[in-house]
């Protein structure tokens, strides 16, 4: 692959691989559905809450026949640690296996220091499962959910589903485990660089290469039914294009192939229109079309660099970067009657903005000594918060719970995934096995 490198002088978004800008001559490759691999990414916990609940979560009793495919148990504990909150019980220390609660002796789980214990069961059915989970509360010696029954014929849908419950229970706040995101590897290992685009657990398993190219994939974009998902592409001419896939067939189609730049698509609300940087007119601005009828409607007209949209949950809204005031800062634009208003003021750098499910939450690319983190603005309360240490973050996606903020870094000169909670005391790090992982995208609730 032959690249053009320079280091930006001023600022220039829409292709960015750390802080530098890259041009490449395309060449065509085939888009490529894989199967799963086990797991591509490796999650740690960095960074926890500093009084973390017990929990113990006891192995699941199968009533089946032979050895069942997955410790549905593990799915479930690991997913409550790596959110940072919980700290399992080490399963060498319990002193019983019970299954339904009316087995369970409450001294001996208060004596590992548990504060909850969750039970259950798997038995098979045709082509699928069927479990029985109940959570308990070790001090008060009661079910919290006496009894949560339910089919599926993935256990690791069945484990996420099950983590997910027991975390809006503990929380209040819906769980996000049955998620996914969408991420970008590159591979250098080759003669040329070869980028995938991936879809994965929110937990990292069940890898699947959505799409796959010798040039570079930007800007992944979940559509609001996660069916669908929007990306810049390269791999044809020498022009950036705006594809849509769909997830289950792979069959793509060109939105966006004009003149110049054609990046950082974005999914309105309702999911019938897509929001979308185009110079074809001169200068980068904000377009919107209509995915049913193809229509383009241009929603900015200024001499200064106008990109990286994003959507408000009421779908009337939506924000972009802009230095129209010397430096790139965040603004929203009423998209009825194009008036536009600054919602960022903290330092000279505010960029590539996303909005929690709420509407309150802005998390955002923040400079701050030359450095970039990812921070939160609180829209309701105007207060801001840096979240990260590390350095040369960027792409910042929110859970659809708001819990957690997903972002490419740098971790010893690679390209890795990190993620952090939105009050700052969870950080979590997801380096590649092989390669490097930038641009994640999380996915909205998929049930």
């Amino acid at each position: 692959m032959t690249c053009v490198r320079f280091k930006l002088s001023k600022w220039f978004p829409l292709v960015m691989v750390g802080m530098v800008t890259v041009l490449c001559s395309p060449r065509f490759v085939q888009a490529v559905l894989s199967a799963p691999v086990e797991s591509e990414l490796i999650i740690e916990v960095t960074t926890g809450v500093d009084a973390k609940t017990h929990i113990a979560v006891a192995p699941f009793a199968w009533l089946g026949k032979g050895v069942v495919a997955e410790d549905l148990a593990s799915i479930v504990e690991a997913d409550l640690y790596r959110s940072g909150l919980f700290s399992p019980v080490p399963r060498a220390d319990m002193l019983s296996r019970p299954a339904e609660p009316k087995a369970v002796a409450f001294r001996e789980w208060r004596t590992l220091g548990s504060d909850y214990l969750v039970v259950g069961s798997l038995s098979p059915q045709t082509e699928r499962y069927q479990f029985n989970m109940s959570l308990l509360d070790v001090l008060a010696e009661t079910a919290l959910i006496p009894s949560f029954t339910g089919m599926g014929s993935n256990l690791r849908d069945i484990g996420h589903l099950i983590s997910d419950t027991i975390y809006e229970k503990l929380t209040g706040i819906p769980g996000a485990f049955a998620t996914q995101i969408l991420y970008v590897t590159l591979d250098r290992s080759r003669q040329n660089s070869q980028y995938r685009l991936r879809r994965a657990d929110a937990d990292g398993h069940r890898v699947v290469t959505l799409f796959e190219s010798s040039e570079p994939i930007l800007s992944p974009a979940w559509s609001p039914d996660g069916r669908r998902v929007a990306f810049v592409s390269y791999h044809i001419g020498r022009r950036p294009r705006v594809i849509v896939q769909d997830i289950a067939s792979g069959v793509q189609k060109v939105i966006a192939q004009f003149k110049g730049i054609n990046g950082a698509p974005a999914w309105s609300p309702d999911g019938k229109q897509l929001a979308m940087v185009l110079s074809k007119d001169g200068n980068p601005e904000i377009y919107v079309i209509n995915l049913v009828d193809g229509v383009l409607q241009r929603l900015t007209n200024h001499y200064a660099i106008d990109t990286e949209p994003h959507w408000m949950p009421d779908g009337k809204r939506l924000i972009f970067t802009s230095d129209r005031g010397g430096n790139p800062q965040i603004y929203e634009l009423n998209v009825a009657d194009g008036v536009v208003r600054r919602l960022t003021f903290n330092g000279n750098y505010n960029a590539r903005g996303s909005v929690s499910a709420d509407g309150r939450y802005l998390v955002m690319v923040h400079r701050d000594n030359e450095v970039f983190h990812i921070a939160v603005q609180d829209l309701w309360r105007e207060a801001f918060r840096v979240l990260t240490q590390t350095t040369l973050d960027e792409s910042p996606s929110i859970a659809p719970n708001g819990s957690m903020v997903i972002y490419a870094t740098r971790d010893d000169g690679d390209g890795v995934l990190s993620a952090v909670s939105l009050d700052g005391k969870v950080k979590v790090r997801l380096p590649a096995k092989h390669g490097e992982v930038r641009e994640p995208a999380w996915s909205p609730f998929l049930r």
